[in-house]
């Protein structure tokens, strides 16, 4: 008679008598590995895990624990009432109220908020910083230049003069000022301004004449012009109290782009822009422009579009009166992504955060 593949008289072969499979493990007394990871070794004297025969040689639990895992006889399922104890527990165990949770979260996260603790100064650096770095920050100068501030009595520091070297200050806390101008070590300010021709690109003049000083308002933090514009040049220039951005702006290595608008007498020869472009030779060395366009014409008047990322001292005058093309007017139009626009002369404005994001991109601050 055939057999049905399983075992109905509690032989643990019920994968069919006979197998040369099974037999074999019961040889060796270890169990299938597809049941090592269900349960645990018997005890001694009972079998091994899996049904094998332990050491007693009688049945035991993993057997029928094997059996009820697969449908086979010998154990029972695994389903309602014979799910584990452990699962059961987990089951019965009482939540956590919400507004306990809410009170665990707020607690955690009022511990990432607060502040690190200060060291002692044993542990820790010293507290605040030189006077001169921090001098040298706000656009002083050079660390050099500003011990040399110091040496001159020409600092103090919450009201009382400082002469000695080395001094540590705190930025956010203490007053420090320079001739008696408050330095901007946190707070920075940007302004925009048309010069009229006839000032000078100085904050203070010492022979009376119309400077930068006279349109600025606000005198209690010290301002810097970011360049130089001729007296006769009108334009944008700006000013600020960020020295680093103020240096960066002007230095020639990081060739920020500055646009003029020149009038001039004409006529033009079609490769005057090419002469600009290539390099036009000066007293200095070789100037170049970077952009050149006829802006507007009528009759021998040309009014001229010149870009270039030089700073040198009347560099567009020079460079188109060696050209042949003496310069009647010059007005500065665009300094880097700031332009003039429709700003009238004479009038000072405070530039949007766009535009100071913009100009501390142009030379990666």
């Amino acid at each position: 008679m055939r057999s049905s593949g399983r075992n109905t008289g509690g032989n643990r072969d019920y994968r069919g008598a006979g197998n040369k499979r099974d037999e074999k493990q019961k040889r060796t007394g270890r169990p299938r590995p597809e049941e090592r990871r269900h349960e645990k070794p018997g005890k001694p004297g009972g079998p091994g895990k899996g049904g094998g025969p332990g050491k007693g040689g009688g049945p035991g639990k993993g057997g029928k624990a094997a059996g009820a895992a697969r449908g086979g006889p010998g154990g029972k399922r695994v389903t309602g009432s014979g799910a584990p104890k452990t699962r059961a527990r987990n089951a019965s165990a009482p939540q956590r109220p919400r507004e306990y949770e809410a009170q665990l979260e707020e607690r955690h996260r009022a511990r990432h908020r607060a502040p690190a603790p200060r060291l002692p100064k044993t542990f820790g650096e010293e507290e605040g910083e030189r006077l001169q770095k921090v001098l040298a920050r706000a656009g002083m100068g050079s660390r050099r230049s500003c011990e040399e501030l110091i040496a001159q009595a020409r600092v103090e520091v919450n009201g009382k003069i400082v002469v000695e070297q080395g001094l540590r200050v705190d930025p956010e806390k203490d007053e420090i000022k320079v001739d008696g101008l408050t330095i901007a070590t946190q707070s920075h300010v940007f302004f925009a301004l048309n010069k009229p021709a006839g000032v000078v690109s100085a904050m203070e003049d010492p022979d009376g004449r119309p400077c930068l000083g006279d349109y600025v308002q606000n005198r209690e933090t010290r301002l810097f012009h970011v360049g130089r514009l001729d007296t006769e040049t009108e334009g944008l220039i700006l000013l600020t109290n960020h020295g680093e951005l103020a240096h960066r702006l002007t230095h020639p290595r990081y060739g920020v782009q500055k646009t003029y608008l020149a009038a001039v007498q004409g006529p033009l020869p079609r490769d005057l822009g090419k002469r600009l472009k290539e390099g036009i030779r000066l007293d200095d060395g070789y100037a170049r422009a970077d952009h050149f366009r006829v802006v507007q014409n009528t009759g021998k008047n040309y009014l001229v579009e010149v870009s270039l990322h030089e700073g040198r001292r009347h560099i567009v005058r020079r460079m188109l009166a060696e050209a042949g093309f003496p310069v009647d007017k010059l007005v500065r139009t665009r300094f880097g992504p700031v332009s003039l626009g429709d700003q009238k002369s004479g009038w000072l404005r405070r530039m949007t955060n766009t535009e100071v994001g913009m100009l501390m991109g142009e030379v990666g601050l």
